[in-house]
């Protein structure tokens, strides 16, 4: 059990199993198919794991166990790599326990002063990555680890650059949302899908996984900020020829904390919409 639990619940299995329950219910009511395919690589590629953090204290210890448990009986080698930006709630000293429990070579921690921003924080946590390949996710829960598996069958049997996560796929779906929050994604991939054509069917989830050289690429080209960064991440992805597929996932909203969505992230949105459209 991780030691940074022990003043948050009665045990880390307890609460995982929670996590684990909630995702799976979600995958009931919809009647869906979630369950990934496990990978049978037995491959040393090391797989590095960016979790930008901002107020992320309760939501750290359980997604780094189910990162673990996943990786460990998929048998694929990870690093986590935490990229917090000050967190007040202490999620930095979270991230420290974390190592100390598991070692510098399963987490690696970077420390910003202030909050930057995500799209910063991606580039600061691929800088500190050591992986062949990166996988970006969120750490409030939303992403769940075990569609990772099958993400790594999808790269390796396709033979593309990047697998990203759809919601919005037979098999994939939303949990947790108001009609409000559906509408607005709906909203938001609509537009994107109808203005710039990515074939992809959602653009603004994050959880994804890349080719290093892929991302390298890609990244120090992106202007966008807030959630027209994943967006325009897939399109300059495609326009420079890389390759994607989709795995349909399950998105469950947050356990714990607030989300980040509001009306100044519309509007980033939006504004990066349009950029896109008269630039690419």
């Amino acid at each position: 059990p991780l030691v940074v639990l022990r003043e948050q619940a009665h045990s880390t299995r307890i609460i995982t199993t929670l996590a684990d329950r909630c995702i799976d219910a979600d995958a009931a009511h919809n009647n869906t198919s979630t369950t990934a395919t496990t990978s049978t690589s037995t491959s040393t590629m090391l797989y590095s794991i960016i979790l930008p953090t901002y107020n992320e204290k309760e939501n750290l210890p359980i997604i780094y166990y189910l990162i673990d448990k996943t990786f460990t009986e998929a048998k694929l080698d990870y690093e986590v790599v935490v990229v917090d930006d000050s967190s007040p709630d202490g999620t930095l000293q979270v991230a420290q326990d974390i190592q100390k429990s598991y070692g510098k070579g399963h987490v690696n921690i970077v420390s910003r002063s202030g909050k930057l921003g995500l799209g910063t924080a991606y580039i600061a946590g691929l800088k500190a990555a050591r992986g062949e390949r990166v996988i970006i996710m969120d750490a409030d829960l939303s992403h769940h680890p075990k569609f990772v598996p099958q993400m790594v069958d999808v790269m390796d049997t396709n033979k593309v650059d990047i697998v990203t996560g759809t919601r919005y796929r037979p098999g994939g779906g939303v949990y947790g949302w108001d009609l409000r929050r559906k509408l607005t994604s709906k909203g938001a991939n609509f537009l994107a899908d109808f203005l710039l054509s990515p074939g992809v069917s959602d653009l603004t989830g994050s959880f994804r996984l890349y080719e290093r050289r892929a991302l390298e690429q890609v990244l120090p080209e992106i202007r966008c900020t807030g959630y027209a960064f994943q967006m325009e991440i897939v399109v300059r992805a495609k326009k420079a020829g890389f390759t994607i597929n989709e795995v349909p996932i399950t998105f469950v909203d947050r356990i714990y904390g607030e989300s980040k969505l509001g009306t100044k992230e519309i509007v980033l949105y939006l504004k990066g919409l349009v950029q896109l459209f008269f630039t690419t």
